[in-house]
This record gives C-alpha cells, sequence and structure tokens, in this order.
C-alpha cells in the first residue's frame, strides 16, 4: 500500500472526537479496515497469478525490442518441445502488462508455443519506465489511452518481426489480446498480413470496411455471454467480414463476463467464467493446431 493510502486509513482512524461513544470509536476502526481491504485489493488481486508464474519450469526473459528509437520490453517464454514452435504475441489488457498476462504467456509456452508479451506502455513512465513505473490504476489506463495508433501498430510489428525470426521459432505468428488488446489483436491484423490467425478476447472489431477488408488471416473471436457493451459490435463485424469474404468466428460463452480469461482462472472464480475460460482454451490448442 502506498503512502496516501496509509495516510487515508490513519485519518479514518484518527479524527475521533473527543465525545464521541466507544460504540462509534469501534465503528470508524472497523470502516478503517475494510478501507485498508478495499485499497489493498488491486495490489493483491494478481498476486496469484504472480506465484503461479513464479514456480512455471519453463524458459522466461526480458528482451528489448527496438522499433525505430523506441524500446519495447517484453516478456519472452519458451515451450519445452523439440521442434521450432510458432510464436504467439499476447497483446495485454487495459491494466498493462501485468502478471496476468506474462501468466497467459506462459500458458501458451506451455501448450508448446513461443510467447512473447509486448509492455505497450514501454518509455510512458517517468524515467522511460512502463506498465510497472506507473503505478497501476489510473496512471495506467490513462497512458493506455494516450498511445498513438500508429505507434502501436509499429510495436506490435516489430515485436512480431523479432519472434518470427528467434532460432526457435518455425516462423509463424499469431496474436492473442484481452481487453483492450482484444481490439488491439482485430485492428492489428488490419495492418499485417504476416500473421497467420488472430484471436481476439472480448475486444471490439474496426468499424469500417476499408480497414476489414485487410485482414488476411482468419479471426477468432472470443466473448463473454454477459458483455452487452462488446456484444452490441459482433454483428457489424459478422456483416463486415462476410461482405469482405474473411473468415470471422466468434463464440459466446453463456454466462461468462467480460474478462473471463482472467476471472475464470482467479481463485474466487464463479462457475460460468471458469467454465468459459476452460472450454475457451481447448478452441484455442484446437485452432493453433491447425496453423
Amino acid at each position: 500500500m502506498n503512502a496516501a493510502c496509509v495516510s487515508r486509513v490513519l485519518t479514518a482512524v484518527t479524527t475521533v472526537n473527543v465525545g464521541e461513544s466507544l460504540k462509534y470509536m469501534k465503528t470508524k476502526l472497523l470502516g478503517a479496515l475494510v478501507l485498508v481491504a478495499a485499497l489493498a485489493l488491486p495490489a493483491l488481486g494478481q498476486d496469484w497469478a504472480k506465484a503461479k508464474l513464479e514456480k512455471s519450469p519453463r524458459h522466461g526473459e526480458w528482451v528489448k525490442v527496438k522499433q525505430g528509437n523506441r524500446e519495447v520490453n517484453s516478456f519472452v517464454l519458451y515451450p519445452e518441445v523439440k521442434e521450432k514452435a510458432t510464436a504467439v504475441v499476447v497483446i495485454h489488457e487495459i491494466f498493462g502488462l501485468s502478471d496476468w498476462a506474462r501468466n497467459v504467456a506462459d500458458e501458451f509456452a506451455e501448450a508448446g508455443y513461443i510467447a512473447i508479451a509486448p509492455d505497450l506502455l514501454s518509455g510512458t513512465a517517468p524515467g522511460g519506465g512502463g506498465t510497472a513505473e506507473l503505478g497501476g490504476g489510473d496512471g495506467v489506463r490513462k497512458a493506455i489511452s494516450s498511445l498513438p495508433p500508429d505507434q502501436i501498430t509499429a510495436d506490435l510489428n516489430a515485436v512480431t518481426d523479432y519472434v518470427s525470426k528467434l532460432p526457435a521459432c518455425n516462423g509463424k505468428v499469431v496474436v492473442a489480446g484481452f481487453c483492450w488488446g482484444g481490439g488491439q489483436t482485430f485492428r492489428f491484423a488490419t495492418n499485417n498480413k504476416k500473421i497467420k490467425a488472430a484471436l481476439p478476447f472480448y475486444g471490439t472489431g474496426p468499424e469500417d470496411a476499408s480497414s476489414i477488408a485487410k485482414i488476411s488471416c482468419p479471426v477468432y473471436g472470443f466473448y463473454g455471454g454477459n458483455d452487452a457493451r462488446v456484444n452490441a459490435t459482433i454483428p457489424k463485424s459478422t456483416e463486415l467480414m462476410k461482405k469482405a469474404g474473411k473468415t470471422y468466428e466468434p463464440v459466446t460463452y453463456e454466462g461468462a463476463g467480460h474478462g473471463f480469461m482472467r476471472a475464470g482462472e482467479a481463485p474466487d472464480a464463479n462457475a460460468p467464467n471458469k467454465k468459459a475460460r476452460d472450454e475457451a482454451w481447448q478452441r484455442i490448442k484446437d485452432i493453433l493446431k491447425k496453423v
């Protein structure tokens, strides 16, 4: 918990007037403790993902991918396989390159694929840092909303090119993104003709036919049934892709919410999210086998 959070808690506890009753003091203290728990949740929410990643037997390493005058800090994980493997570019959520996003990359490696998860917020923090240095929360969301679209494309192009040329890669690259990254995955498919498949998870698609016409790979969508905001865009994406003669296969997992791939893996996952995540992972593996 940071200093500002601590200050708020101390203020809540200590601003008790002399005339207040013991019962009221206890109530105020209880409220402060609830505040402590609430403030701690964002920091603790992905501890399970970090712990799982730390136990992974697979080799992971940080690399800096050059893109013009920029360096895109990226996390690469390698599968334990004999042959050269297809690579998956993992595009993070609106929360930046979190422990969960890196854990997903490790899960792709566990399934037999090289995975690279770029921090698209590289260089946006004071001192040139990225997600970790922004401190999470509003700072990360504000930085993401300010990213220039052309920079995102250039970063992803550089990362795709980098991973495709790794000695352990067979040259094939697939892109998978979640939430904000899901929308960026669909968009990237309009800007890169080398990727073999795009897997957007609960992300919206481009709304103009001219962008859709540029897509050269199949797009496999994953959506939660209880996600009306995103799901309202599926019919238009379906129509545009069909008119352009493109492959678009959206699947909606009933009962699951937005972010079910993360929520379904959490220790407190509800049944619909867990079921959706399990079924989605099986579908992912089936898709990747065809690439």
